[in-house]
């Protein structure tokens, strides 16, 4: 357990190396304006996979409420609530004890910046009729908020992770609404089970 619970408390960055090591090459996709990208244990057989149920030790989320604490923030409830239904609706079991599999996920909002594509490094865009801009008056860069979601299915017996799935999209507010948040987990786990053949037989 101790090995696990190591791992998750890991930044996601040096997670996605270890995981690009021990997994293999990872697949993206934009689905629903979500960039979502996912990675998994070619050596496991996901259909074997029947229950689940939620990590015992889940990290706080990014508004500071903690899974299966005291209290849940609504960020964690939309979270839970959109993630059970997405696995209802595979035909995974939620149970309480001995499962198949553990879920766990974690969520932030960040700061983001993106660089117009019709900026051509002149001080105007490119295109007709909009008129001279100048030099320095047009700016190139705006910024916007990104929710970030990301699903960890762990094996319960080997208690070794098996799945990983992390969706991006760009949010109107400094939270993941209902709506976003069904939205993103649902891109999430449209690419599991993965049907990469050496990890279905």
């Amino acid at each position: 357990m101790n090995r696990i619970l190591n791992f998750l408390a890991r930044p996601l960055a040096v997670a996605a190396v270890g995981l690009a090591l021990s997994f293999g090459v990872s697949s993206c996709a934009t689905t629903s304006g979500v960039g979502v990208t996912s990675d998994f244990d070619h050596a496991v057989n996901f259909r074997a996979y029947k229950t689940w149920a939620w990590y015992p030790q889940q990290a706080t989320d990014v508004e500071g409420g903690p899974s299966n604490g005291r209290y849940e923030s609504f960020l964690d409830q939309r979270l839970r609530n959109a993630v059970a239904r997405e696995m209802a609706a595979k035909g995974l079991t939620e149970v309480t004890k001995s499962p198949d599999v553990y879920v766990a996920y974690s969520a932030r909002v960040e700061d983001k910046q993106q660089v117009s594509p019709y900026y051509n490094g002149l001080g105007y865009p490119y295109g007709y009729g909009y008129g001279f801009y100048g030099r320095g008056a047009y700016q190139p860069v705006y910024n916007y908020k990104a929710g970030t979601v990301v699903i960890d299915i762990v094996d319960a017996r080997r208690k070794e992770l098996a799945w990983r799935g992390t969706g991006q999209a760009q949010l109107d507010q400094n939270t993941i609404s209902e709506e976003e948040s069904g939205r993103i987990v649902n891109s999430i786990l449209g690419a599991y089970p993965p049907t990469d053949n050496a990890a279905r037989r």
